[in-house]
C-alpha cells in the first residue's frame, strides 16, 4: 500500500509539472517539454517497486507484534505491541497478529493408553485464549505465528495431558465418569500451558476399541440384569409381606368373629331358663295336637304307673 501511495504521489507531481511548464514550450519543443515529467514518473515507479515499507492494519480483537529481524538475537529481544494501522520496514521488520479472543480447535484422532494398558482413540476439541500480556514472551520462546503454535507446541501439550491423565484412569471409569475425567484433563492442561494460554470446554470424544466396547456393553448389560433381578426380588418380598398381612388380617377377623359368636351363645344360654323355654314352646304352638300313624294292634293309650 505504501508503494501505491508513492506511485500516486510521483504521478500527481509529474502531471503538475507538465501543466506548469506547458506555456514555456511550443509545439516544436514538445519532446523537451515531456522529458522531465516522464523521467520523474519513471523514477517514481522504480522507487515504488523497491520500496521496503508496508502499511498494514491489525484487525479488531487481535494484538500486533512488530518484530525486529536484524541484530544477533534476530528480533527475539526486540518487539513492540501494535494496534490499528502499522507502518514497518519489511526488509528489517515483520508484523505478526495474535487473536485475543477465544479460539476453537478440533484435532485429528489420536491414540492414548488407559490404566491397565488398554488403548483408546481421542479427537480432542476445546477452546483456548492467549494471555495478552504473555504474547511477546511466547514469541521469544517459540518464534512462530499462532497457527503453527496451535498445530505444534499447543497440540503436544494437550495430547500429552490427555494421555497422562488417561494413564491414571481405568477404561470403564472413563466412560462411567466422563465429565470428571475431562475436568481432570482441563486442570492438567492449564497447569502446563497457563504461562501463555488458558483452555476451557475440552471434549476428548474418546472411543474405546471394538473389543473393549463389546466388553463394556456386556458388563453394562450384566449390571442391568442384576439390577432387574434385585428389583424383582424386592417386588416379590413386598408381595409376600402383603399377603401375610392380608392373611393375618383375615385370621384376626375370624378370631374376633368366633369370639363374638361364642359370646353370643354364652349369653343366650344364660337367658334360657326353664320358664323361658316353656314360654317359647307356648309361643310356637299352633293349637293343634300332634298326630301319629299307628300300626295294627297299637293303642293310643299310654300306661302310666
Amino acid at each position: 500500500m505504501i508503494s501505491l501511495f508513492i506511485f500516486c504521489g510521483f504521478l500527481i507531481f509529474s502531471v503538475a509539472m507538465l501543466l506548469a511548464t506547458a506555456r514555456k514550450y511550443d509545439a516544436r519543443d514538445r519532446m523537451k517539454w515531456l522529458t522531465r515529467p516522464l523521467l520523474i514518473l519513471i523514477i517514481g515507479i522504480l522507487i515504488a517497486s523497491i520500496n521496503p515499507f508496508s502499511l498494514e492494519r491489525v484487525d479488531a480483537g487481535h494484538l500486533g507484534l512488530k518484530v525486529n529481524l536484524t541484530g544477533d538475537a534476530r528480533g527475539v529481544s526486540d518487539y513492540t505491541y501494535k494496534t490499528g494501522w502499522v507502518v514497518f520496514n519489511n526488509w528489517t521488520e515483520k508484523l505478526y497478529e495474535f487473536p485475543t479472543y477465544q479460539q476453537h480447535i478440533d484435532y485429528n484422532a489420536q491414540t492414548v493408553i488407559t490404566k491397565g494398558g488398554f488403548s483408546a482413540e481421542i479427537k480432542p476439541s476445546f477452546n483456548y485464549a492467549l494471555v495478552p500480556t504473555a504474547v511477546g514472551d511466547m514469541f521469544q520462546n517459540l518464534r512462530l505465528p499462532i497457527r503453527e503454535v496451535e498445530q505444534g507446541w499447543l497440540k503436544t501439550a494437550i495430547v500429552g495431558s490427555v494421555n497422562d491423565v488417561a494413564n491414571k484412569w481405568a477404561v470403564d471409569s472413563i466412560f462411567n465418569h466422563r465429565e470428571l475425567f475431562e475436568s481432570s484433563i482441563v486442570t492438567e492442561c492449564n497447569k502446563r500451558i497457563s504461562k501463555w494460554f488458558t483452555v476451557s470446554q475440552l471434549r476428548t470424544n474418546i472411543t474405546p476399541p471394538p473389543a473393549l466396547q463389546s466388553a463394556i456393553e456386556a458388563k453394562t448389560k450384566a449390571l442391568q440384569e442384576v439390577q432387574v433381578a434385585e428389583n424383582q426380588k424386592q417386588v416379590a418380598i413386598a408381595d409376600a409381606l402383603r399377603k401375610i398381612a392380608i392373611a393375618r388380617g383375615d385370621s384376626a377377623q375370624m378370631v374376633i368373629q368366633a369370639a363374638g359368636e361364642a359370646e353370643a351363645i354364652k349369653r343366650k344360654q344364660m337367658t334360657l331358663t326353664p320358664l323361658y323355654i316353656e314360654y317359647m314352646k307356648i309361643e310356637r304352638w299352633d293349637g293343634k295336637n300332634p298326630t301319629t300313624v299307628l300300626g295294627n294292634g297299637s293303642s293310643t293309650m299310654i300306661s302310666v304307673k
